[in-house]
């Protein structure tokens, strides 16, 4: 049984499909946002990745989510460094900055 608009669509590519449907169910958003936190631990390493998780990435701004005030000053401090080293490893998303903001880790 075929529907009106699988008439009108005619035949589609498989991958157009699912990258329709990866879009409808944000499967592409939560693969990225595993990219950033990937991206992020490496560029900080173990012992400052476990205080810290990435949140969403708008307009360039990626946000921190970091366990205390303190470590938010640290990272501060090594901002630019952690931004060569981010956008290395993430090109295509052309990070340009970090908001970092103290929350649950």
């Amino acid at each position: 049984m075929t529907t009106r608009n699988s008439k009108s669509r005619g035949a589609q590519p498989i991958g157009d499909i699912l990258a329709e449907l990866m879009a409808r169910k944000g499967f592409a958003r939560a693969r990225g946002e595993e990219a950033y936190q990937a991206a992020w631990q490496e560029a900080v390493g173990e012992p400052v990745a476990q205080y810290t998780r990435t949140g969403k990435l708008r307009r360039g701004l990626l946000e921190i989510i970091v366990a205390n005030s303190m470590l938010i000053q640290e990272l501060t401090f090594q901002k630019v460094g952690l931004l060569k080293s981010i956008n290395q490893k993430l090109p295509d998303e052309k990070i340009r900055d970090f908001r970092f903001k103290v929350g649950p880790v």
